[in-house]
Parts: structure tokens; sequence; C-alpha cells
């Protein structure tokens, strides 16, 4: 490659991130459409979680598979989808709140066709990482047993048109400069 022939690499990301982005905001435009056809709300504002992440961890952590599917433990959390993972009839997804704690205030998914219907699992799959949702569900284990939200009811409430972060790109702690650290 000569050094007069521009270089490709250092706009390719920026490029997928503005395509990223007019995806996102034709997905936006799509729910708002349908809001006009009188289908839906494009950002609801009427989901209140009940609970969060950490405490559900904290509280629910250590039970049992079967004491937990024994209680029926309903739940209603939310937050911005981290991970997404399709597996045909069922998926996983990971929300995130503002819990912290040692789960860093997430909670893991578990979505199916049968429990949420066709049209919502359709939905769902259209959902992109950094969406906020509100799920509701009761508490379980899966196999390996990562404590999870068995999904019934599950709401996209705002929608993200920028995608997350990525760890290069992410914000990080600035040290103060020294000029405004002695000025005060």
């Amino acid at each position: 490659m000569s050094s007069s022939e521009p270089s490709t690499a250092a706009a390719t990301p920026a490029s997928d991130e503005n395509q990223l982005i007019a995806e996102r905001r034709e997905k936006l435009r799509h729910l708002r459409e349908r809001q006009a056809q009188g289908q839906g709300v494009a950002f609801p504002n009427d989901f209140k979680p009940l609970h969060r992440a950490a405490a559900l961890h904290e509280q629910y952590g250590a039970t049992e598979s079967e004491d937990l599917q024994a209680q029926a433990v309903a739940v209603s959390v939310a937050g911005r989808m981290m991970l997404k993972r399709m597996m045909g009839k069922a998926s996983f997804a990971t929300l995130q709140d503002g819990s912290l704690g040692e789960t860093a205030g997430r909670i893991q998914l578990y979505v199916t066709r049968d429990a949420i219907g066709e049209d919502a699992y359709a939905e769902f799959k259209r959902l992109d990482l950094g969406d906020i949702l509100g799920a509701e569900g009761t508490l379980m284990k899966t196999k390996t047993g990562e404590l999870s939200v068995k999904v019934t009811r599950l709401r996209l409430l705002p929608r993200a048109c920028a995608p997350c972060p990525t760890s290069s790109t992410a914000c990080r702690t600035r040290k103060p400069s020294t000029a405004s650290a002695t000025s005060t």
C-alpha cells in the first residue's frame, strides 16, 4: 500500500456506527408510525419496576432451583439490555439496572415464544443492545445455576438510537487538572 492511498481502516468504525444509528432511527420511525395508527405507544412511561437486580440476587441467589419454582416468586424489573442470545423458540437477555452490587446490577431474562406470544417474541427479536426494557415474570435458575427471570410480559421502554460504547470508546475517569485542583 502506498503512502498516497487513503486509509479506510480509520473510516470504517465511524461509518459502521453511522449505519447502526440509521438502522435504529428507522426502527424508531416504525414505532412512531405504529403509535400514529393506534398500535401502541412509542415511548411508554407507565412501567414501574418493583425489584432491583442486586436485591434479587442477594435475597434469592442462594435459593435452590426447586425451591424457587415452588415459591413462584413474581418480579418486575427494568434496565438496559446489555446482552442478547437468540436460540430459536427461547432466548436469553441480560438487563442492567442501577443497583450495582456484586452482580453489577445485572439479571438474566429467559424469554420464550410460548410464554410471551408470537408477536411479542418477534418484537423482542428486533430489539437492539442498549434498549431499555421492562420485564415481568417469575424467578428461576437455569441449568447452569444462574438466577433468571422467566418472562411472561416484556415491554420496550425507550429505544436506544446510539450503540452502546465499546471498551475502546467508553468514558474513562479523568484526573483533575493541576490548575483546577489548586484554584479551589
